[in-house]
């Protein structure tokens, strides 16, 4: 059974830091693309960052130079570094996973405010 369980959401003033986890089982981690998406209230799902089997990233231009997607094959863990948080960032972060189907996680939510 697959299952993604998603850490590290909080509330975080502008200019902030975060750093969101992924616990992945179930599958050969190693094996999977993994990445991060986000929804905003009222917006779509959006991809925020990914990573290949290889370690090549992938980002959005909204993560571009403030976060940074890190996977611990090891561990079985997908990480996002969010740095100089904005306001715009506020959203249930999802945890994703590609291995012949997707899987998503249950999310967790990162509210940035003052």
């Amino acid at each position: 059974q697959v299952q993604l369980v998603e850490s590290g959401g909080a509330l975080v003033q502008p200019g902030g830091s975060l750093r969101l986890s992924c616990a992945a089982s179930g599958f050969p981690f190693g094996n999977a693309y993994m990445g991060w998406y986000r929804q905003a209230p009222g917006k779509e799902r959006e991809l925020v960052a990914s990573i290949s089997t290889s370690s090549i990233q992938y980002y959005a231009d909204s993560a571009k130079g403030r976060f940074t997607i890190s996977r611990d094959n090891a561990k079985a863990t997908v990480t996002l570094q969010m740095n100089s948080l904005k306001l715009d960032d506020t959203a249930v972060y999802y945890c994703y996973a590609i291995y012949f189907s997707q899987y998503w996680g249950q999310g967790t939510q990162v509210t940035v405010s003052s």
